[in-house]
């Protein structure tokens, strides 16, 4: 069956660049956002207004701030909410999700797939709904208004897994019919720990903080990430690579990433960024209460660290970064932040883990 209906949950950035761009295809796309202010004015237009990488109007025949049994009449189902709500979304969409769905989180940062599967078990749903998530979202956007949002640039490809990786024939088949962009990752691992927005988001944001409170105008990435900041970063990727190696991975550095996603080359990571045209003209956030900080340490970095101390691999600097954020927000991101227990891998090995995201088999002899 041709999927012809796309629910999006989530109305930030991602998510209304998102559902613009599925109206804009031709398919019939339905908004679902807990706040109902963003919403009025798409209801209001009728959808919303694209402009950027692409000009025009994404008509959008649905907006609710309440999922219901209506949810069931979407095949597919993109999640671009930040991923410290993916366990909360999965409980609202429990009720209402059966055979057949498939649903994609945009991203899964670390463990989001996981996160969201174990959640929907934990509430009771027992159907066969093919969970994936993306190493990233497929572009980056701003909403520049009421019903409006700019698209500053595409990847020229986003990977994606499904849980387990042995369904990944089946995920992008269906990714495919909406973004053809979409290519196969090994597993459910590789999009979580390709995971660049950890690498690009809280340690530039943690370093430029007082220019942050002090009003300060920027561009983030080509001003925001000097040679210094670009160096630190630079550290914090290696100890992703190492955690990723533990799991059996050979994953791209940052540096490598920009010039698969971008095109944009450079010897080394700074000059790789002020390479990237898709990077020019956006802007620093406005306070430190952001989600670079709230969303990337919680639900990137502290499940990175985690599985790092599972397996034995040291993250001195993701450790310092996760500690210096949380101080600079007063809040404990350890205990707040998503645990191997929430993914379902509290006392996995490595080759335990990687037999559940490959085959999806697990029992109670594989849990240490």
């Amino acid at each position: 069956m041709r999927v012809r209906r796309v629910a999006v949950i989530g109305a930030g950035h991602g998510g209304q660049a998102m559902a613009a761009y599925l109206g804009l295809l031709g398919f019939r796309v339905a908004l679902y956002n807990r706040s109902a202010a963003p919403l009025e004015p798409i209801a209001a237009a009728g959808g919303i207004f694209l402009e950027g990488e692409v000009g025009g109007f994404g008509p959008v025949e649905r907006v609710a701030c309440t999922i219901g049994p209506e949810l069931r009449r979407y095949r597919l189902v993109m999640v671009v909410v930040p991923a410290t709500a993916h366990r909360q979304v999965a409980r609202w969409c429990a009720p209402f999700l059966g055979d057949g769905q498939v649903v994609v989180l945009h991203p899964g940062r670390t463990g989001g797939a996981l996160a969201f599967h174990t959640a929907l078990r934990e509430a009771g749903n027992r159907a066969d709904v093919l969970v994936g998530e993306a190493q990233t979202l497929l572009f980056a956007s701003r909403v520049t208004g009421p019903a409006r949002v700019r698209i500053y640039g595409f990847k020229r490809q986003v990977r994606a897994a499904a849980l387990p990786a042995a369904r990944n024939a089946e995920l992008l088949a269906t990714l495919r019919e909406v973004l053809p962009l979409f290519t196969a990752a090994d597993s459910v691992l590789e999009t979580s720990l390709d995971n660049i927005g950890a690498v690009f988001h809280p340690a530039p944001l943690l370093l430029n903080a007082a220019r942050v409170e002090s009003g300060e105008p920027f561009e983030y990435y080509r001003q925001g990430i000097s040679p210094a900041v670009a160096r630190v970063v630079e550290a914090l990727d290696a100890e992703r690579l190492a955690v990723a190696r533990a799991l059996g991975l050979r994953l791209r550095s940052a540096r490598q990433w920009l010039a698969e996603a971008y095109g944009a080359w450079g010897a080394g990571l700074y000059e790789a960024i002020q390479a990237n045209p898709a990077y020019r003209g956006i802007g620093a956030p406005l306070s430190v209460e952001h989600r670079y900080l709230d969303e990337d340490v919680p639900a990137s970095l502290v499940p990175m660290a985690a599985l790092g101390r599972r397996l034995g691999v040291p993250t001195p600097v993701m450790d310092g970064i996760i500690h210096l954020a949380g101080a600079l927000r007063g809040t404990d991101y350890w205990r707040c932040g998503r645990s191997l227990a929430e993914m379902g891998l509290e006392g996995m090995s490595a080759e335990q883990i990687q037999r559940w995201v490959t085959l999806g088999e697990m029992d109670e002899a594989m849990v240490v």
